[in-house]
């Protein structure tokens, strides 16, 4: 896999910085739908915490290089305590999408996931004293309603599943503060490095109670997820790095699509018409949100020109 990547990346080199971004975004649209097949596969036999510990285990192994290559510059720190906030809600925010990925249906997780976005917003508010326009209102309330398209509470029973993505997008929206308040004095290579380092004890501390050795099949399924894991976090860093936000966001719903096929060829599922209706209204609202906090911050010097908005 990781060979294949490299081929993919030197392809892509020779193409303009847009389509090469738009091209790492379905990348990594596409990785996020096998990561998630490959987690239903194994919950059928392996507890969803030890599958969390042993991929980030192999998500660290395989950046190995990386720290020989890079030495200690990039792991030091004077925002350590920061940086075990976002370690420890990057790890609930996985162990609640694991967790969910084994009982409920694979598109009705990717749909609900796209709300992560609309959490972060309401918590940048909260945590971050930022401004809460109109138009950034608006959107979470039709984000919001479109969660509410997927649960349709009280003409449906809410699924525990669907209860364990919402607290997946609100650890993951908290993670995104802390990328945002780390991003102001810390380096990307900072921040990735020191999170594979922190994540993997703290998900074994949930792993050990649960713990069984896994089969050496099993242990392949793990490893080729661990494997999944890194070209998803290092496809979608590469689409930032090579095209604006508004040309390649809107690629990231492709996801849904993937997964809806993965989960009618592998395991049957079917997505409701009301999945993809509240999935691309609560994407489209996330997304909408990112594309205004850009232009804003493009737009504002020291404050906002035009705080209405």
């Amino acid at each position: 896999m990781m060979r294949a990547l490299a081929t993919s990346m030197k392809r892509m080199a020779a193409t303009p910085g847009t389509i090469r971004g738009m091209g790492w975004m379905l990348i990594s649209a596409f990785t996020v739908a096998i990561f998630n097949g490959i987690v239903r596969h194994l919950s059928a036999d392996v507890h969803p915490f030890e599958i969390a510990f042993v991929h980030s285990a192999f998500g660290v192994l395989y950046l190995t290089p990386v720290y020989f290559r890079s030495g200690l510059a990039p792991l030091k720190t004077q925002r350590l305590p920061m940086h075990a906030l976002r370690a420890a809600l990057n790890v609930t925010a996985s162990l609640f999408m694991i967790m969910a990925l084994s009982i409920s249906p694979l598109a009705e997780v990717a749909a609900l996931s796209f709300s992560a976005p609309l959490f972060a917003t309401v918590l940048a508010v909260a945590l971050l004293g930022e401004r809460m326009r109109a138009r950034r209102l608006g959107a979470l309330l039709v984000g919001f309603a479109g969660t509410w398209l997927v649960f349709r509470p009280g003409l449906e029973a809410v699924e525990p599943g669907s209860l364990l993505v919402l607290g997946f997008a609100v650890a993951w929206g908290g993670a995104m503060i802390t990328v945002k308040a780390l991003a102001r004095t810390e380096s990307s290579l900072t921040q990735i490095l020191i999170l594979g380092l922190l994540n993997t004890p703290m998900a074994a501390v949930a792993a050990i109670p649960v713990w069984q050795t896994p089969s050496l099949g099993q242990l392949a399924w793990l490893a080729g997820l661990g494997a999944v894991g890194v070209v998803r976090q290092l496809s979608m860093s590469q689409a930032f790095r090579e095209a604006d936000a508004t040309a390649i966001l809107p690629l990231d719903f492709t996801k849904l699509i993937w997964v809806a096929i993965i989960g009618y060829a592998a395991f049957a599922e079917v997505p409701t018409v009301w999945t993809w209706a509240g999935g691309f209204v609560i994407f489209a609202a996330g997304t909408y949100i990112t594309f205004r906090e850009g232009q804003l911050s493009r737009n504002r010097g020291g404050q906002d020109r035009h705080p209405g908005r």
